[in-house]
C-alpha cells in the first residue's frame, strides 16, 4: 500500500474501506541472519537500513511490548544538529539530512516540521560560548545564527526578557531544526523495513543470550530460542539489564525523565525555545498543546513515571521564562528511562562477544538522533566496521580516556 494523496481522496469517497495494516504480525522463524533487540526508534531505523542499503532481509525486530511502548512514544520530539565538538557534530548533522529526507524515503508522513530551534543565553559567557557553537556550525554545514535580544523580543515577545535573576542576553538558533511526531517515525520506519521483509515480533521479550565458544548463537525469548549470526541490542534504559544477561556491565546509568503537555492552544511559539539556565525546553504541537521537559529524576529507575519535585522544578523554570504558562491547564505527563552514559555521548560498537553488538547511551539525544543511529549501527553489523560519522562512539573510550564531554559539565549523569 502506497501512500499518495490521490490514495487519501479515493479512500475518503469510498468509505475509508481500503487501509490495511501498516505491517505484518508474523510468527519468529528458528534463525535469522540478524536479529534487533528493542523495537523502538532506532531499532526499527536499523531494521529498515539494514535491508536498504546493505541488502539483508532476513531480519527480525523483537520487541517486549508493543511498537512506540519505549522512549520512542516517550518524548518530546525535538529534531536538532546543533552540537560543537568533532565526535558529535559530524554525526547529528547526518542525522539531520536524513531527517530531511525521511518522509520521502519511507512514503510515510512523521510530521517534520523544520520550524527552528531556540537556545537561550543568560550571562555574556553563554552567549560568547553560543557564538563558539554556531561558528563550529556554519563550519559543519549545520547552519547557527546568533540573535540579538532585540532579535529575540521581535520574534518571542512573550518571554520574561527582564528577569532580574536571568535575563535573555542572546540566542543561537538552527533554522534547520524543529519537531516531528514521535509515532509517525516509528510507524513509518516499522512500515518501510515490514515492506522489505523484515520481521518485527511484538510481545517476544528477550530473556537471555545463548553463545557457542565466544560466539553469538542466538537469544532466548518469551516465545523460545531464536537463532541468529548476528545480534544487536538497541534498549536504551533497559541497556544494563538485558546486557547484564550477555555478562556485561556497562558505563550507563538509568533514570526518570519526564515531559509534559498542556491543552491545545491557538498558535503560540513559533519555535522550538530552550531555557539557558535551568534545564526547560518547550514547543507546540500541531495539536496546539505546548510540549515541555527538564531534567532528569536525581534517582535510579527503571519505571517509566517520575516525582514531584521535578515536576516543580520544570514548572518553576517554565513560570521564570515565559509566565504566561501559568495560564495554561496541564493535560497530561509522561515519563521516560534514560540511558545515561558517563559523558553524555552514546555508545555504537560491537563488544567482545562476536556477533553481539551494542548501541545505548543516547541521554537526552536519543530521538534526534534515530536515523542516523539506525543507519551507523546498521553498517555497524554488516560490515563489522563504524560508520564514518560514529568513530568516536566506542565502548572502551571511557577507559582510554576519550571521553566526548559536549556540554562541558563532567562525567556524572544527574549533571547532563
Amino acid at each position: 500500500m502506497k501512500f499518495s494523496g490521490f490514495k487519501v481522496a479515493k479512500e475518503a469517497l469510498t468509505g475509508h474501506k481500503g487501509w490495511k495494516p501498516l505491517w505484518r504480525n508474523p510468527e519468529p522463524k528458528k534463525s535469522y541472519d540478524v536479529i534487533i533487540v528493542g523495537g523502538g526508534g532506532h531499532g526499527l531505523a536499523t531494521a529498515y537500513y539494514l535491508a536498504t542499503q546493505y541488502g539483508l532481509t532476513n531480519i527480525a525486530v523483537l520487541e517486549k511490548g508493543w511498537l512506540g511502548s519505549g522512549n520512542i512514544g516517550r518524548n518530546t520530539t525535538i529534531v536538532r544538529s546543533n552540537y560543537l565538538l568533532p565526535g558529535n557534530q559530524p554525526f547529528y548533522e547526518f542525522s539531520m539530512k536524513l531527517w530531511e529526507r525521511q518522509e520521502q524515503d519511507l512514503n510515510f508522513n512523521s510530521m517534520m516540521s523544520q520550524r527552528s530551534v531556540i537556545n537561550l543565553a543568560h550571562t555574556d559567557g553563554q552567549r560568547d560560548a553560543f557564538r563558539r557553537r554556531g561558528n563550529a556550525m556554519q563550519l559543519s554545514g549545520a547552519g547557527g545564527t546568533l540573535l540579538s535580544r532585540d532579535r529575540l523580543r521581535e520574534m518571542l515577545p512573550f518571554l520574561n526578557f527582564d528577569n532580574a535573576r536571568f535575563p535573555i542576553k542572546a540566542g543561537l538558533m538552527q533554522k534547520r531544526g524543529g519537531t516531528a511526531r514521535h509515532d509517525g517515525v516509528a510507524w513509518g520506519y516499522a512500515r518501510a523495513a515490514d515492506l522489505r521483509g523484515v520481521d518485527i515480533i511484538q510481545n517476544c521479550e528477550v530473556t537471555g543470550f545463548r553463545t557457542q565458544a565466544g560466539r553469538m548463537v542466538g537469544v532466548e525469548t518469551a516465545r523460545g530460542f531464536i537463532g541468529a549470526k548476528k545480534v544487536g541490542v538497541a534498549v536504551a534504559g533497559s541497556s544494563s539489564r538485558v546486557m547484564a544477561m550477555a555478562g556485561m556491565r556497562l558505563p550507563i546509568e538509568s533514570h526518570v525523565m519526564q515531559a509534559f503537555v498542556t491543552e491545545g492552544l491557538k498558535p503560540t511559539l513559533p519555535a522550538v525555545i530552550s531555557f539557558g539556565v535551568g534545564h526547560f525546553y518547550i514547543s507546540q504541537s500541531d495539536k496546539g498543546g505546548l510540549v515541555f521537559g527538564g531534567d532528569i529524576d536525581g534517582y535510579n529507575s527503571y519505571a517509566q513515571r517520575g516525582n514531584l519535585p521535578i515536576v516543580e522544578d520544570v514548572i518553576e523554570s517554565g513560570m521564570a521564562l515565559m509566565p504566561m504558562i501559568g495560564r495554561a491547564r496541564l493535560l497530561r505527563s509522561w515519563g521516560g528511562v534514560m540511558d545515561m552514559s558517563m559523558d553524555g555521548s552514546p555508545i555504537i560498537d560491537r563488544t567482545h562477544i562476536d556477533g553481539l553488538f551494542f548501541n545505548g547511551g543516547w541521554c537526552y539525544g536519543g530521538f534526534k538522533a534515530t536515523p542516523a543511529s539506525g543507519y551507523a549501527f546498521a553498517h555497524l553489523l554488516a560490515t563489522g566496521t563504524p560508520h564514518e560519522t560514529a568513530t568516536a562512539y566506542r565502548m572502551d573510550r571511557f577507559a582510554r580516556g576519550y571521553v566526548i564531554d559536549e556540554k562541558g559539565v563532567g562525567a556524572q549523569p544527574n549533571l547532563h
